[in-house]
Parts: C-alpha cells; structure tokens; sequence
C-alpha cells in the first residue's frame, strides 16, 4: 500500500499499472492479487487509510468546535499538514473519474459527516442554502489542498504555505460573512461605464 500510494501521488492520477506496482513493491502480479482482487479494493483500502489518518489527526474535534470559522481554520489547516506531508493522495483518490462508483459508501459516508457537520454550522451562521454552503466548503478544501500540494513538491516554502491557507480561508469566509461587502469593493464606480 505504501508503494501505491506514493506511485499515484507521483503519477497524479489512476489506476497504475499492476507490472510497474508490483516491481516498485518487490512482490509478484500474482501476490499483488492474493491481497487485493483489484485495485478498486487496493484504492479504497488507500482512502480508509488516509480518512483514519486524518481522524486520528484531530480532523473530526477540528469539525465540533462551536464556531464556524476556527472549526474551518482547523479543519483547513489539518489538512494542509497532511497534504504538505503525504501529498495530494485523498484529492486524487475520491476526484479521479477512474474510481467514479467504486468508492466504499462507508469511506464516502465518514468523510462526508465531517462536511456534514461544518455545512451544518455554516447554514445557521452564514444564513446561506444547503447547496450554497455545500460548494463553498467544496471550494475552500482546494485552499488546503493546493498550498499543501506545492510544499509537498517543495514549490512553496512550509510556513509560507501555512500562512497563505490560513489568510486564504480566513478570506473566504470573511467573503461568505458579508458578500456583499465584497461585491462592493469589486464594483467601484470607477469600475461602471
């Protein structure tokens, strides 16, 4: 498993291939499928292993803190930590099309209560619809994601990343907070023809 996870996060995307995996292992094709009946099975015990590394982080008392912005910061910057460190692996596991109905419902359902739990906070803070609160948080994972992917890459230096994640979520919801604040600072009259 190890040997797999670090040949997707360098390939960026799936399925491997088995000949490539089993040499980079050290085992045979044939010792590859005494453990995995194929690599859906091999991905999805990935998954389980990278959702319980990041509950054993702290990612679920991270989502129950009370207030919505430092339950997000603390979420976000969980996650950061673990991509700086392992790389993008989660990302590529749950977004490539290659795994498109073969994830395990139970891994899909427990990274999902997390969300759950922060969209939950976020509707009664922000005032905003499900959906709305849904895609916003889908779009403040990138945030984490991404500054954790360029120090894992060594493209961004490690405090510099926690920094921009930081500023970068805390910018977000400020924008979530009052978006209309924002759109007037978009929308100046110098802006207007």
């Amino acid at each position: 498993m190890e040997s797999a996870a670090g040949m997707v996060v360098q390939q960026g995307y799936l399925p491997l291939p088995i000949e490539q995996l089993a040499k980079h292992s050290g085992v045979s094709k044939a010792l590859f499928y005494t453990y995995f009946r194929d690599q859906y099975e091999l991905f999805n015990g990935l998954l389980e292993r990278e959702l319980n590394g990041l509950l054993a982080g702290g990612l679920d008392l991270a989502s129950q803190v009370k207030e919505v912005e430092q339950a997000a910061l603390l979420c976000g910057t969980l996650y950061f930590e673990h991509v700086a460190r392992s790389g993008p692996l989660l990302h590529i596991l749950l977004a490539d099309r290659y795994m498109a109905g073969h994830l395990e419902r139970r891994l899909l359902r427990q990274r999902n209560y997390i969300l759950s739990r922060l969209a939950r906070k976020a509707r009664l803070d922000f005032k905003l619809s499900k959906a709305e609160i849904l895609a916003a948080i889908e779009m403040m994972i990138a945030i984490p994601e991404e500054a954790g992917r360029l120090v894992f890459t060594k493209e961004l230096d490690l405090e510099i990343g926690r920094q921009l994640c930081r500023t970068l979520i805390a910018s977000s919801l400020k924008a979530l907070r009052a978006p209309d604040a924002v759109l007037s600072g978009l929308i100046s009259p110098h802006h207007v023809a």
